[in-house]
C-alpha cells in the first residue's frame, strides 16, 4: 500500500515513515504551497487536505499539529507553529505566568481524501500533558517544553519509539491505518 503524505516537513516526514511503514504503508511526499484557513483543527485540516488531492488529482493525507494550552482554553492550537517562530520554546512558558496551570494538550489531525472532489476523513490523536521549560534537543518544533502526563521526559527526551507509542501523531495514524486496511485495493496505489 501506497500512500502521497502532503508535507515539507522532514521531521514529520519521518515519524510518519516509521509509524506506517511498520504497518507495510509506503509513504512518499509532496511539499506544495497551500494557504491554511483560519479556524479549528477540523477546519484547517478539511481545507488542506481538499486543496492538496485537487492539485495533486489523486489520494493523498495531510496533518495539522496543535498545541492546546488549558490556560488560554486551547490557543495556540492550530497556530502553534507561528507561535513557536516568533516566541520560541521560552516565550512559550512565559505565555503562561501567571496562570495556576501548565496543563495543555497535543493534538493531531490527519485527513485523508480519495482524491479530488471526495470529501476528507478526519483522524485524531490526542496526548495530555504540560508545558515545561525547554529540555532535550530542539531541533523538531515544541518537542522540548511539551511533556506527556506520567512520562517525566519532554518528547525531545525520549527516544523516537518511545515517543511514537504515545504522541498525539502515533495515536492519529494508527486510527488512520486502520481506515486504510478497509479501502479497497485500487483506491490504496
Amino acid at each position: 500500500m501506497k500512500i502521497t503524505f502532503v508535507t515539507g516537513n522532514a521531521g514529520k516526514l519521518r515519524e510518519v515513515r516509521q509509524i506506517l511503514g511498520a504497518a507495510n504503508i509506503e509513504v512518499d511526499s509532496q511539499e506544495l504551497d497551500i494557504p491554511e484557513v483560519q479556524g479549528s483543527t477540523q477546519e484547517v485540516a478539511i481545507a488542506k487536505c481538499r486543496r492538496a488531492a485537487e492539485l495533486l488529482g489523486r489520494p493523498c493525507i495531510t496533518e495539522d499539529t496543535a498545541l492546546c494550552f488549558q490556560a488560554l482554553n486551547g490557543l495556540p492550537g492550530p497556530y502553534i507553529k507561528y507561535f513557536l517562530k516568533e516566541l520560541g520554546h521560552d516565550g512559550l512558558n512565559k505565555l503562561l505566568v501567571g496562570f495556576d496551570t501548565t496543563a495543555a494538550w497535543a493534538l493531531c489531525t490527519f485527513a485523508y481524501s480519495a482524491g479530488p472532489g471526495h470529501e476528507p476523513v478526519l483522524f485524531e490523536g490526542r496526548t495530555d500533558g504540560k508545558i515545561v521549560p525547554a529540555r532535550g534537543p530542539s531541533s523538531f518544533g515544541w518537542d522540548p517544553c511539551f511533556e506527556p502526563d506520567g512520562t517525566g521526559k519532554t518528547y525531545a527526551e525520549m527516544h523516537c519509539e518511545q515517543k511514537n507509542k504515545i504522541s498525539h501523531r502515533g495515536r492519529a495514524l494508527e486510527k488512520l491505518e486502520q481506515y486504510l486496511r478497509t479501502l479497497p485495493s485500487p483506491a490504496q496505489d
